[in-house]
């Protein structure tokens, strides 16, 4: 990649364009920069998400995620730099291993879950709910201006990686999931 930023403002965003990385000039509501936003959304609460379970010395579950960070900023590389290339397959690969193996040892899930229990429980699924959110940007985005599948794949995958991870927390801090119940019908 080029240049870093030396300068952090520079008034050329004053009147609602931004620059991407080619150089080209977009408002700031275009469905590219709403995909880089989201995914910088994604990227700081994963950041608080990480941040917690280091305090809690969950660093099993650190040095999976972790990493996450890195690629989703070469997401949003990729968003800014449109034939910039930066994510694999096999980052997406690395996801699926990682889900295999937290979810071989949880077992099949047999209720719904709440996104409860414990604030690191709660904080890995904003993280998931929020990269959900970032693909269905990337996705408004492809219909548009197609992007590669393996950034869509890659988010696609963490979402699901949060999900196990979200229960993984549960199990090592000694949580009971909170399991959804219906509304009781009238009688």
């Amino acid at each position: 990649m080029g240049y870093r930023l030396s300068k952090i403002y520079t008034r050329t965003g004053d009147r609602g364009e931004t620059g991407l990385g080619d150089g080209r000039r977009v408002a700031k509501d275009h469905p590219r920069v709403e995909a880089i936003g989201e995914v910088d959304t994604l990227n700081s609460h994963l950041g608080l998400l990480l941040a917690g379970l280091a305090e809690q010395g969950l660093t099993e579950v650190s040095d999976v995620l972790a990493s996450c960070q890195h690629r989703l900023f070469d997401l949003g590389g990729e968003l800014a730099m449109p034939s910039y290339q930066a994510l694999t397959l096999h980052e997406v690969e690395r996801l699926e291993a990682a889900i295999d193996v937290w979810n071989d040892e949880l077992g099949p899930l047999e209720n719904f879950i709440l996104p409860s229990g414990s604030a690191l429980v709660a904080q890995a699924h904003v993280c998931r709910s929020q990269a959900r959110t970032a693909e269905r940007r990337c996705q408004q985005l492809n219909a548009v201006e197609p992007l590669g599948a393996v950034g869509l794949a890659y988010l696609n995958r963490l979402s699901d990686l949060l999900f196990v991870a979200s229960r993984i927390i549960g199990r090592r801090q000694g949580v009971a999931e909170v399991l959804w119940e219906a509304a009781k019908r009238p009688v």
